[in-house]
Parts: C-alpha cells; sequence; structure tokens
C-alpha cells in the first residue's frame, strides 16, 4: 500500500513539467520557477531510479551493476553539469557534500527511526556496511588533501592534485563494483519479491531515456535560478547545494530507502543511502572534475573547511551506529540531530 501511495504521489507531480515549463516561457518570477522545476524533477528522478532498478533485474547482475552505477545518481550529476556549465562551482561541490551528508545521516537516519518505531531492533548485512563506510572514508581522506594543499601551495598545484586524486578515486570505486559483482557477490545477493521484475525491459528503457532528457531540462531551468533565488530569499550558494539542491535530487530515493526500512529490510534500505553516498564521492565528484577540465575551466576538490568536517563527522558516526549490524529509532534520531545540526550551520554560514 505504501509503495502504490508513494507511486500515486510521484504521478501527480509530474504535473509541475509543463508548469515549469509554462513559467520559464512567460518569464515567471525566479522563486516560482525554481520551485516549480524542483517538485517536476522529484518524481522524473523517482522513475529514472525504477526504471534503472527494473532493467537492472534483467540483464544479469554484471551489466546491472554497470547501470546502477551510471544511472544511480544521474539526476545529481546532470544538475551539477548544468551548474557547472553556468560557473556555479560553490553549488556544485556544496551538493555534492550535501549528497553525502544527506544519504548518511538525514536518509539513514529517517529509515532507522521510522523502520525501528514498532520494532526492539533492526538487523543489517554489517559486513556490507563496513565495506562502504570505509570507502566513504578513503573519500573523505581525498576531501581532505586538496583542502590541506591549497593553503600551502599555489592554485595551479590544487588543480593537479585534484586530477590525480579524481583518478584514483575512480580506480577505488571500479574496484569496488569488481568486489561487488564478481569476487564477492554473495554478499550483495538479492532475494524476495524486491528482486522479481515489475516491468518490461521495453518499458524500463523507455521510461529511462524519456526521464533522462527531461531532467536535463528541468536541471537547465533550476540552476538558471538559483542564482535569483538566492539574492531574493537571502540564501547563501552554499545552503542552496548543500541542503535544497541535495534533497531534491535524492528525494525519490529517500522515500523509497525509508519505505524499505518500515518494511524491516534494513539490507536494500541501508544499501540505497550508504550507496548513494559512496557513488557521489567516488564516481560523481571525480567525472565532474574531468569534465570541467576537458572544458577547460577546471574544478577543484577544495571544499571549505565545514564541508570537510561534516563530511568526515557523518563518516564517523554513521560507522560508529552500523558497525553492530542493528539499529533501533534513537540511533536514527541521534543522525537526524547531527543533520539538522549541519544544516543549521551551514544555513549561517556567509
Amino acid at each position: 500500500m505504501a509503495k502504490l501511495n508513494f507511486d500515486a504521489i510521484l504521478g501527480v507531480l509530474l504535473i509541475f513539467i509543463p508548469i515549469s515549463i509554462v513559467m520559464e516561457l512567460l518569464h515567471a518570477n525566479s522563486i516560482l520557477l525554481f520551485v516549480s522545476a524542483a517538485l517536476a524533477i522529484i518524481p522524473l528522478a523517482g522513475f529514472m531510479g525504477k526504471a534503472t532498478e527494473e532493467l537492472s533485474k534483467q540483464v544479469g547482475a554484471g551489466i546491472g551493476g554497470l547501470l546502477n552505477a551510471t544511472f544511480g545518481n544521474a539526476t545529481e550529476l546532470i544538475i551539477a553539469i548544468f551548474a557547472l556549465q553556468a560557473g556555479l562551482f560553490e553549488v556544485v561541490k556544496a551538493s555534492l557534500t550535501g549528497g553525502i551528508i544527506g544519504n548518511m545521516l538525514l536518509i539513514t537516519g529517517c529509515s532507522m527511526f521510522f523502520g525501528g518505531l514498532n520494532r526492539e531492533k533492526q538487523t543489517f548485512n554489517s559486513r556490507v556496511q563496513g565495506v562502504n563506510s570505509t570507502m566513504l572514508a578513503l573519500a573523505a581522506v581525498g576531501l581532505i588533501m586538496p583542502a590541506l594543499v591549497s593553503h600551502i601551495f599555489d592554485f595551479n598545484t590544487v588543480e593537479t592534485l585534484s586530477l590525480g586524486i579524481s583518478a584514483i578515486l575512480l580506480i577505488t570505486y571500479v574496484c569496488s563494483l569488481v568486489f561487488s559483482l564478481r569476487t564477492h557477490r554473495h554478499l550483495y545477493d538479492c532475494e524476495g519479491e524486491e528482486c522479481k521484475p515489475q516491468w518490461p525491459k521495453s518499458k524500463a528503457i523507455l521510461v529511462l531515456l524519456a526521464t533522462t532528457i527531461i531532467i536535463a531540462l528541468e536541471s537547465e531551468l533550476l540552476v538558471g535560478a538559483v542564482e535569483p533565488v538566492s539574492q531574493s530569499l537571502g540564501l547563501t550558494e552554499l545552503f542552496i547545494g548543500v541542503i535544497v539542491v541535495a534533497i531534491i535530487g535524492n528525494a525519490a530515493e529517500h522515500s523509497t530507502a525509508i519505505i524499505m526500512a518500515m518494511k524491516n529490510n534494513m539490507d536494500l534500505s541501508l544499501g540505497i543511502a550508504m550507496g548513494s553516498s559512496t557513488q557521489i564521492a567516488l564516481l560523481i565528484a571525480p567525472v565532474l572534475v574531468f569534465i570541467s577540465w576537458l572544458w577547460g575551466n577546471p574544478m577543484s576538490l577544495v571544499f571549505n573547511e565545514f564541508e570537510v568536517v561534516a563530511v568526515i563527522a557523518a563518516v564517523i558516526i554513521a560507522n560508529m551506529i552500523s558497525a553492530d549490524g542493528e539499529s533501533n529509532w534513537l540511533e536514527g534520531a541521534q543522525l537526524i540531530a547531527l543533520y539538522a545540526m549541519m544544516a543549521a550551520v551551514f544555513f549561517l554560514i556567509r
């Protein structure tokens, strides 16, 4: 029933696709355009994720894993690419930070909280989550290095270092795919109703192509309204990137993770939340660095001090809570509280 209601909500939100396009043609208020584009992206991301999931079930584990790697965070990547084109580097880097801490703290926290309300505890595979936590710790170290070097050497050195670290992170991500799809595939085996295809392959491919094209259009509208909205509402681009854009790009995926936790499927729930953070840190961020370099306007991996601290704190706390393979509603509340404190600080930073 929850899944049906969720799909119905996504269907209703599709009305904002034509609304946002009409607002752009009429040069409507930038705030209204931003909100309508954001609401349009949420269901599109949901259907893109569903199509990717359905297609992955039908093409085998190897190709399915590559599909998930490619389209798992496609919405965030598309939004970030348009932001790069607009020169909004701080929004791009902030959205990466927001995606990582949002998945690790807010979504993992909500999943543990709502999933544990009527249960004493929930269990999950601590070995798999341990691999994800280690990957994220590696990414956090990668984020620290350029920030430290930026205070010692010149900017060109930081750009070169960012390219080198991005290459290492990408190689590490490829290794994680080999680990999950071949050498240790048994740890990730999917069982139950969630693993059976519900869509025909043709439908999944059509939905995937259509949503990708429309998300690109809506992302251009969203990014174009970022600067006017930040000026009108007195919000910094840092806050918009870390909190607003990050939540928009992951909203549908977040809902699925919480629903799975309420169904007591914590392995799938945490796999969505933690796996998304891993993809953002080890795949999306490096890809964006290389894209910006190819365009001749390189983006470095120099995040501000609080962004680095936020990612490190999120990795440490999430690892501590997930280490024993058990969770309860209080641990979820603790993660949500930490995210709320970080959001408050990002709101106040000028």
